[in-house]
Formats: C-alpha cells, sequence, structure tokens
C-alpha cells in the first residue's frame, strides 16, 4: 500500500502525470550461469506480480495518447520487449497473460525465421568454445578456462565490435564463431507465424529496423530504409497498421539522432522509444518516449528504483 501511495505521489492521474516504460530483451527458462542477471521465467512471473499490484499497466498506443491528451491514469506503466526472440512468445507472453497485462514487441524483421544477431553469434561461440583459450587474429587472445573469464571475454568483445560498420560486425562474429569451432544456434529468434500468435495473444508489436544497425552509423537514406522496411514488413504481416518505433540500441546522441526522430515522424508513426532512462511526462517528445528497467532482485528495492526513476 505504501508503495502505491508513493508512485501515486509521484504518477498522478491527469496533467502531471508520469508515465514509467520498461524494457526487456529476453526471458529464459531457467537462469544462465554466464549471464545471472539476465530475465528468466520465474523472475519475470515476480516482476509482473509486482507490476500488477503497483503500476496500471496500459498499452503503450493507449499511455502515449493519454499522455498527450491529459488524461493518463496515474501510476501509468507499459511493458515492452525489444528485437524478437522466440522466447518472447514461448516463455514471457504466457506469463503477461497469467497476471493480465500487456506488452509491446518491437521486432527487427531480418532475423525472423532462422536468423541471428551479431551479439547473439559471438556470446554462442564463446559459450560453448571448448579451447580455454580463444586466440582471433586482430583482437587478441582471451582465457576461457572460467565463467567469469567468458563473461570477461564476452564483454572486451562487445565492446570492441558493437559499433563497427553493420556488415563487419555479422562477418567479424561468424569468424568468431569458426575460430572458437561453434555453429551458433538458429532458433533463437522466432519466425513471421510467432509474430502473428503475438498478436492474437493480444501483445502489441512495433518495427525495430530490418537489422538492428546504429542508425547514427547510416546515411540518411540508409536509415529510412532500415525504418521503413521493416515497418512495411510487419504490417503486410500482420494485415494492419504498426504505429510504434524502438530505435536499435537507442542511446539518443549516440545511437540514434535528431534526423532519425524526424524519420519517424515522416513514416507515418505514432511513437518511438529510446532506452534513456527516466519517465515520460507531458513536455515529452513522443518520439522519444525514455524506457528504463530496474536490475534489483528484492521487491522493496525494485519498488524504490522505480520510484526514483520517477525523478
Amino acid at each position: 500500500m505504501m508503495m502505491r501511495s508513493a508512485l501515486r505521489l509521484l504518477s498522478p492521474f491527469g496533467p502531471r502525470a508520469r508515465l514509467s516504460v520498461l524494457i526487456f530483451h529476453r526471458v529464459l527458462p531457467q537462469p544462465d550461469p554466464l549471464f545471472p542477471d539476465e530475465m528468466h521465467a520465474e523472475r519475470f512471473d515476480q516482476i509482473c506480480g509486482w507490476l500488477k499490484d503497483w503500476f496500471n499497466v496500459l498499452p503503450l498506443d493507449v499511455a502515449v495518447n493519454q499522455l498527450r491528451y491529459g488524461n493518463l491514469p496515474d501510476r501509468a506503466c507499459c511493458i515492452t520487449f525489444d528485437d524478437g526472440y522466440a522466447d518472447n512468445l514461448e516463455i514471457a507472453t504466457p506469463i503477461l497473460r497469467k497476471h493480465g497485462l500487456s506488452s509491446t514487441f518491437f521486432i527487427a524483421t531480418g532475423f525472423l525465421d532462422g536468423g541471428r544477431m551479431w551479439n547473439d553469434t559471438l556470446i554462442e561461440a564463446i559459450r560453448h568454445c571448448r579451447a580455454e583459450t580463444l586466440t582471433l587474429e586482430g583482437l587478441g587472445e582471451f582465457a576461457l578456462g572460467s565463467i567469469a573469464q567468458r563473461r570477461q571475454a564476452l564483454s572486451a568483445l562487445i565492446g570492441k565490435i558493437k559499433y563497427l560498420p553493420l556488415e563487419e560486425r555479422r562477418e567479424l562474429t561468424e569468424k568468431i564463431a569458426a575460430a572458437a569451432g561453434v555453429e551458433p544456434a538458429k532458433d533463437l529468434m522466432m519466425g513471421a507465424d510467432g509474430v502473428r500468435a503475438l498478436r492474437a495473444a493480444g501483445m502489441q508489436v512495433g518495427a525495430h529496423t530490418v537489422t538492428h544497425p546504429i542508425l547514427a552509423r547510416l546515411t540518411l537514406d540508409q536509415a529510412r530504409e532500415e525504418i521503413r522496411e521493416s515497418q512495411v514488413f510487419l504490417q503486410d504481416l500482420l494485415q494492419e497498421r504498426v504505429g510504434l518505433f524502438a530505435y536499435p540500441n537507442g542511446k539518443p546522441g549516440t545511437d540514434y539522432l535528431p534526423e532519425h526522430v524526424g524519420l519517424a515522424r515522416e513514416l507515418g508513426f505514432d511513437a518511438a522509444v529510446s532506452t534513456s532512462w527516466g519517465a515520460a511526462d507531458s513536455r515529452t517528445d513522443s518520439f522519444q518516449i525514455p524506457r528504463f528497467t530496474p536490475w534489483d532482485q528484492k521487491r522493496t528495492a525494485f519498488g524504490m528504483r522505480m520510484i526514483r526513476n520517477l525523478f
């Protein structure tokens, strides 16, 4: 009750309303030793229970529209997922439905039906490499004798690769997988039928580009095509308008620029989301809605983190 009261005070009904938007990526069936902080089914179920108790959880398009017109309910919150992992449908959606909650799933359409994101190629390569040391030309030598060392290797490699040109990232991570002697899984992302199933389950679907590029590293024409083609693909697939967009990586000024905000408007979206922390209010640009997810595993700490995010 105290948590709800605090949230109501900081996120009231009407013109002074604040909108909290949470971002997730994967929900694994079990905890992952390599990434102990990665979301898994038991923890996501717990979080959904807390959100149900404390917040008015709304579909993102409804919430943004109500915020715009000054009639957002108190304690307003939205749940979102990025990228289009298969576990979003298989694990996250049944948990959401169990709690009577909705979510918006932003899909990078180029990875549907057997595709794989570059970071997952890298993670799978390091996770399953049988050698205790991996030497990579131009990148260095990495000890893999323990879980902690594999985690350190991944952190270092992701930092080296993340902002390379798109095709260079893909080719390099495939070479790393080959050097590690690993054939990465091809079923990490959902298929087109999975996207339809998400929508049929009452969830929202938004666009997230085709190949998940760093938009700030593309020409404006390339960025336009990435955004437009993902929107058109999803509209054709679902036979309905797609009005929500998420910027890949989503850091303002680093991953996307003002001109990409203009593209989202130009292409007819209703709203777009970033990964900048904070909560939206009536002054927030609807095409730069902030998102945040507390990492705390205890109920009270999680709730307090949500409260601090409202400041």
